[in-house]
């Protein structure tokens, strides 16, 4: 395409707001001018350029804006404070660089990151701000970057460029101006999306802080009272031979000042290191999602995106997901499956003894041979209906005619006979791709014309008017006049809304085909049903004055233009139906199972009718025959709605009443608790279509719905909007303290996506919005449940296990020295000479601790491309593997106790391990007194051990003293067994037994 526009004020990053901006500015502003190829004349009104800026920085501002950024932080703040407080001699024990140094860490870490992901905003801005546009410029086209466009500038597009601004068609190379946009690229809005759990996550983390802070005051004040009270009682008596300074004179003011000293010896109770240690362990987990080859779709060439570092641990805490249908669990790769035709079915197979047979790869296909225009990928399984067209049956030529009529596809011929199709939605491409490999090919339009290729002879047919589709009229009509100079109206649409238009002569017809698209939608195919209607001349003429009366109608043109559709689609002939499949990707049933297993609750929001809906329920095992019930809200009014609600959950309610034996008390106790959803054993779906589902989103039933839908294990709604969609999470997310999840793949999904906690995108059919809204994205549902499963498990228990080594460190080592306050006269002095130094050294050590995890962090299966090969991999190799743990424990005591961490799962896992392999004979091994922990010397040289040597009492006895040996023993015998049986069921953990210890 050679396109001429004019470019107008525009930013890409911005669209959304500059178009609301643009409505709003209407009010205000009563004209703009605009002169076309004169920029000059142009830049006299300041128009905003076409330059894209996504960034944050540059080399002059990073350094002061990132640090105004880091400074609003509350933590660090702090920090600052402490700082100027460790600068003031009488109340510092502490050097300054025990704070600074931390906090330079933290802020140069948080830097660095911040840097790096303004640098790919750099990059992505510079991809986009340097293409190259062709414009008219002093009467010549040349080459400029998008970035320098102005506007006015007079622009040529050619075939499958980006369109980086919003213009104006004026001309096309094309017949009949005729320009057609992919808006697959039109998603600039996610760049400035703001997700509001992360702002709930922020505004949880500052109360935290501050309950952190008040704890340190508390100590604080304790020490300081204690100070004051021991300076007044104790410290006189010290002061002979320990004076102290004029200032601290009083007893009252010593307290003060030992405030202060120790809210700088016990600042390490409050995280400095946390947030970035934190975002380091985000990030750490955001690259194990991107490099997981097992969520890796070879066949597109698309690795899973994580393209958030904030939720990846609440991967592991979702407790709903809900998700589209279309292209989400299907493929969106429609084919061309069945269809009836004048009450005659086509596309089963079925053998010699008339049964029918299951299609598989090796079953034979048509042969299409006779059609030079074929399709080649195209696949159907039924010779008879190729036999029908050849036969030239009319009701059958007449059924593929309005299938390469009725769309608005367009056609592009690369060479002769090599037609390629543009269709707006993946429908319509594969009707008119069957029509095409029946014989009746669809070549090529203008606005005025459409020619087909009818079984290898041209035919070109007068477009008179097309009816186009839209949600409330749930078809498209299109008016032509065929070669024969007939006008005929094609229509194809959803059953329900052609059934109630045809002519009465169709009505033995409708009730055949009506049973035959039951057929199709119980085996989850999308069907359409498609009727013509003869028109005369006279009739014709009389309704296009009509037409062209309300076409120039300012005022509710749309409603004018429904009513007149209205009028003339009544009275058609019923042709037939068509049935396309839409396929289920692969893994979806076991993915959903494996889902459920983990108590997730599975929502799908999908577009389709009530019966393709339930189907592709079964189909991934969803809606299942064993369930005990399958609810079907319908209802046309509120009232009906409100009925069918209430009526489904009492009958819940009451079957469980029944299975159970409490009382009054108890079914009260489960209806004001959600105990009562997990003590439901029934199994029950819920599925509600659009219609009703707008009345049960009102606010006098909005909590009935949702009561019912938790009690059932899977829910459907059907026949929905985006926006439904949007609302049905969101009521889940306003009365559930539960982690939602929403996962579609095309712009209806996008609002549901950004309304939950969680957002993941299929990148599909259907362009890259839904993958550029959400927070997650992959190719393939099935990687759901290891995004889930595995990802969010461990980072979830990762992230908990380092928070609570985090903590203990920190109050470990500030508890010691609140401790040690008691026994130092509450001097503000360290417990340790070395304590600055950990203090320092302390988030280094932590870093290096937690280097082996990341390299290791998997001991059950490997899917990182960071792994050691000779790690023991499997529960089996147990020997090897508590060989390497003990040689990581060995050198784990050859550094500091903080390094801990670091192999905290590993001696777990030994820990475990030794305990499945202990012996039995070893749970004696340590029942003996701790005190004989000591050498052998040490025990040789006890007190007293000479003398006894010398009395000789430790010598043989005599017979007597045997024989009332041998007596005692025997009256004993009993209680000797009670001990030794007691011995043998108490169960200690191994040690290892020094070698001293065993000469002792």
């Amino acid at each position: 395409y050679f396109l001429y526009n004019v470019v107008t004020e525009t930013n890409q990053r911005k669209k959304l707001e500059y178009r609301i901006f643009n409505m709003l500015s209407v009010i205000a502003e009563k004209e703009r001018r605009v002169k076309a190829n004169a920029r000059e004349y142009n830049e006299k009104f300041s128009y905003a350029n076409n330059h894209i800026k996504t960034s944050k920085y540059n080399i002059f501002t990073f350094l002061p804006i990132n640090l105004f950024e880091q400074f609003q932080r509350v933590a660090n703040a702090y920090f600052v404070v402490l700082l100027i407080l460790q600068l003031i001699p009488e109340i510092s024990s502490l050097s300054w660089f025990t704070t600074i140094v931390p906090l330079v860490l933290v802020l140069v870490i948080t830097a660095v990151k911040d840097a790096t992901d303004d640098y790919f905003r750099h990059k992505s801005d510079q991809k986009v701000n340097n293409r190259q546009s062709q414009v008219l410029i002093r009467g010549s086209l040349q080459r400029e970057k998008w970035m320098n466009v102005r506007v006015g500038d007079i622009i040529k597009l050619e075939n499958n460029q980006f369109v980086a601004a919003d213009i104006l068609l004026l001309c096309s190379s094309e017949p009949y101006g005729l320009c057609y946009i992919e808006t697959a690229e039109l998603d600039g809005e996610v760049i400035i999306q703001n997700s509001p759990h992360k702002v709930f996550t922020t505004d949880q983390d500052i109360h935290f802080f501050f309950q952190i802070f008040a704890f340190l005051i508390c100590m604080g004040v304790i020490l300081a009272i204690g100070n004051t009270i021991w300076e007044t009682y104790i410290g006189r008596g010290f002061q002979v031979f320990l004076p102290s300074e004029e200032f601290q004179s009083s007893a009252v003011f010593s307290g003060f000042l030992t405030f202060w000293s120790y809210i700088i010896i016990l600042n390490t109770v409050v995280p400095i290191s946390l947030y970035v240690s934190v975002e380091v362990l985000r990030l750490g987990h955001s690259f194990f999602i991107n490099w997981d080859q097992k969520m890796y779709f070879t066949q597109t060439d698309t690795p899973a995106e994580a393209r958030t570092t904030t939720l990846n641990e609440e991967l592991g805490q979702v407790e709903f997901i809900f998700s589209d249908k279309t292209g989400t669990l299907t493929q969106n790769i429609m084919v061309f499956s069945k269809c009836s035709i004048n009450g005659q079915t086509y596309g089963d197979v079925y053998d010699e003894f008339n049964e029918k047979v299951e299609i598989t790869e090796k079953t034979a296909c048509v042969d299409f041979s006779f059609n030079p225009l074929l399709d080649r990928g195209f696949k159907f399984y039924d010779s008879s209906l190729v036999e029908a067209v050849k036969r030239e049956e009319s009701s059958v030529q007449e059924f593929f005619r309005l299938l390469a009529l009725c769309h608005t596809v367009m056609s592009e011929e690369k060479s002769e006979g090599n037609l390629v199709y543009q269709a707006q939605s993946p429908d319509e491409g594969a009707l008119v791709t069957a029509a095409r490999n029946f014989g009746f090919v669809f070549r090529a339009r203008t606005p005025e014309t459409i020619t087909l290729c009818e079984m290898g002879r041209a035919a070109t047919y007068e477009l008179l008017a097309i009816l186009d589709f839209n949600n409330v009229r749930k078809r498209m009509s299109v008016i032509v006049r065929n070669p024969k100079g007939q006008i005929k109206l094609y229509c194809k649409g959803a059953d329900t809304i052609i059934f109630d238009r045809l002519d009465p002569s169709s009505e033995e017809l409708m009730y055949a085909t009506s049973e035959h698209l039951s057929e199709f939608a119980g085996e989850g195919l999308r069907t359409l049903a498609l009727a013509y209607k003869d028109l005369s001349e006279d009739y014709y003429e009389v309704w296009k004055k009509k037409l062209y009366h309300v076409s120039t109608v300012i005022e509710n043109r749309e409603e004018q233009l429904a009513v007149l559709y209205e009028e003339i689609e009544w009275d058609m002939k019923l042709l037939g139906a068509t049935a396309i499949e839409d396929k289920l990707q692969d893994g979806v049933p076991e993915t959903i199972a494996c889902l459920n297993l983990a108590d997730i609750k599975i929502w799908v929001l999908t577009g389709d009718k009530l019966e393709t809906a339930m189907n592709i329920g079964y189909s991934c095992n969803m809606l299942r025959d064993d369930m005990n019930e399958v609810f079907v809200i319908s209802g046309l009014t509120q009232l009906e709605v409100q009925q069918q609600l209430r009526s489904a959950k009492e009958r819940v309610i009451g079957l469980s009443r029944l299975s159970s034996t409490g009382g009054a008390e108890k079914d009260d106790m489960f209806l004001e608790d959600s105990v009562f959803e997990e003590a439901i054993i029934a199994e029950y779906a819920l599925i509600i279509n659009g219609h009703s589902l707008a009345h049960a989103l009102e606010p006098q039933l909005e909590q009935t719905l949702l009561d019912l839908a938790c009690l059932c294990k899977t829910v459907i709604c059907c026949r929905v909007t985006p926006m439904q969609k949007a609302q049905v999470v969101e009521l889940v997310r306003r009365h559930k303290r539960a982690v939602t999840l929403a996962v579609g793949d095309g712009a209806n999904d996008v609002s549901m996506i950004k309304t939950a906690h969680i957002g993941v995108g299929i990148s599909g059919q259907e362009g890259m919005q839904a993958a550029l809204a959400s927070d997650y994205s992959f190719a393939q549902f099935r990687f759901l449940q290891r995004l889930l499963l595995v990802h969010g498990r461990w980072s979830y228990f990762r992230m908990c296990n380092f928070l609570a080594y985090f903590f203990y460190k920190n109050f470990a080592f500030t508890l010691v020295h609140f401790w040690y306050g008691f026994f130092c006269g509450f001097s503000a002095q360290n417990s340790s000479s070395y304590g600055p130094y950990c203090t320092v050294i302390s988030p280094v050590l932590i870093w290096a601790a937690l280097v082996p995890p990341f390299f290791f962090c998997s001991t059950t299966g490997s899917f990182f491309f960071l792994r050691n090969p000779n790690f023991p991999t499997t529960q089996n190799d147990s020997t090897k593997y508590r060989k390497c743990c003990e040689i990581q424990q060995s050198q784990r005591n050859k550094i500091p106790s903080i390094s801990v961490f670091a192999l905290w799962s590993q001696v777990r896992h030994l820990q475990q391990s030794r305990k499945r392999h202990r012996p039995q004979e070893q749970s004696l091994r340590r029942v003996r007194r701790t005190s004989s922990r000591r050498s052998a010397y040490a025990f040789s040289h006890q007190q007293g051990y000479g003398e006894l040597i010398t009395s000789g009492k430790n010598m043989r006895m005599s017979e007597i003293s045997s024989t009332h040996s041998l007596e005692r023993t025997a009256q004993s015998s009993s209680w000797i067994e009670n001990i030794l049986k007691r011995k043998n069921e108490v169960s200690f953990k191994p040690i290892k037994l020094e070698n001293n210890e065993k000469h002792g």
